[in-house]
């Protein structure tokens, strides 16, 4: 027998209830629950690798929404709402257009709560794992200034273009990285395989190896022998080393390491100052507070030390002061970002001179990363080169004495 979720409200004192109920079908349970008292909002079959508590790989990978799918969604909605289609017949049509199995769960949620009074930024906010606060706070400004379907092409447009920056950073990191695995792989078959069939021929050498050599014998050994403890302990060492940067004190070291690093700090700080230029314009455009921008835009940083920044900027603000003149004095911000902050803030041009800085950003942080991709591709060969060179050494040169005394 099938098992359904279900939500519901409780006509006898009007509140929200849901839960799970095993049922012949629909039809039968909402019968079932019609004659407890329950008016049904949204029921869904529970997925039978759900029930037994397997993975749904599918669902992990396949079915996953990710930022694109919101924006697509959100896009879809700006335009039906902007053709003059009532806000819960749209609603309807994006739905029916979704195959997104959580994100079409989720937004029949919110139809049902908009169709019952409820207004779309508090029906979204029942859902912060698809929309965030940034999201339900554009919709809610564009719900208060009568600007809904210009909000939710704005927001479309700023997800994607996140989202787009978001994936050219990772895409273009992902070379390197699977150099570096494929490089460690390798390592790892000659040490474990082809090391101790070669070195065994020392055995009858009668003469002392070379230092280098008598090491990577033992490594071979140790891996042979121990590599269960080689992987207990990288496990462990990787564990203590997430549950660390979790931790307050280690999160703002981790972080301020990162803005500090040589290679790396200057990106990490091009991609914060990006986000908080786009991410602020476009709160400000739609027609946020400044102080609820300011703090929404805390959270996009991802960099506690920014954040501390942004949190001292918007204390600054509520006292009266002025954007640009905190951000300076924290010494974080580069002085051409805040000079440009303080003459929008001047001429009244803030939201685009906030646009001119993400765009000019997004650019640096182009460029910046095709700079570092082509200097970590011949990096990361010269090294993978040298670990399997100095292997090969390590065992050719007692062979060539060997044969040196033979003759």
């Amino acid at each position: 027998m099938p098992i359904y979720e279900y939500k519901g409200i409780r006509r006898s004192d009007g509140k929200g209830v849901k839960g799970l109920q095993d049922a012949d079908g629909e039809k039968s349970l909402r019968a079932q629950l019609k004659r407890d008292g329950i008016l049904i909002t949204d029921i869904r079959e529970k997925d039978h690798r759900e029930r037994r508590g397997e993975i749904d790989f599918k669902k992990l990978f396949v079915n996953r929404v990710g930022k694109l799918d919101i924006a697509a969604t959100t896009r879809q909605l700006a335009t039906l709402t902007k053709a003059g289609i009532s806000l819960v017949e749209a609603l309807t049509a994006v739905i029916d257009q979704n195959e997104k199995p959580d994100l079409k769960g989720a937004l029949t949620d919110v139809r049902d709560q908009v169709n019952q009074g409820m207004s779309l930024s508090e029906a979204f906010g029942r859902h912060p794992k698809l929309f965030d606060t940034l999201f339900c706070n554009m919709v809610h400004a564009g719900e208060q200034s009568g600007t809904l379907e210009q909000v939710l092409a704005r927001l479309a447009d700023f997800i994607e273009a996140q989202s787009k920056l978001r994936n050219k950073v990772f895409s273009a990191m992902a070379y390197p990285a699977f150099m570096a695995l494929f490089g460690l792989l390798i390592i790892g078959v000659m040490m474990i395989v082809v090391v101790p069939k070669v070195t065994s021929i020392f055995e009858n050498f009668g003469r002392e190896l070379p230092w280098y050599t008598e090491v990577l014998i033992a490594m071979s050994n140790f891996f042979r022998g121990f590599w269960w403890l080689a992987l207990a302990l990288l496990i462990t060492a990787i564990y203590a080393f997430n549950k660390w940067k979790q931790s307050p004190d280690g999160k703002q070291r981790w972080h301020r390491f990162i803005l500090w690093s040589p290679i790396f700090g200057g990106l990490a700080m091009m991609i914060a100052i990006s986000r908080f230029s786009k991410t602020l314009a476009t709160l400000l455009v739609s027609g946020v507070p400044i102080v609820t921008a300011m703090d929404i835009t805390k959270g996009v940083l991802g960099n506690v030390v920014l954040e501390t920044v942004i949190s001292e900027a918007t204390s600054s603000i509520q006292e009266g002061e002025s954007i640009a003149e905190p951000l300076k004095e924290s010494g974080r911000f580069p002085p051409i970002v805040t000079h440009m902050i303080a003459i929008g803030e001047r001429s009244g041009q803030l939201e685009q001179m906030l646009e001119n800085v993400a765009e000019s950003y997004d650019a640096q942080v182009e460029s910046k990363v095709a700079a570092l991709t082509s200097m970590l591709e011949p990096v990361m060969i010269v090294l993978m080169g040298a670990g399997a060179g100095g292997i090969a050494a390590a065992i050719l040169m007692p062979l060539i004495q060997m044969n040196e005394f033979v003759q």
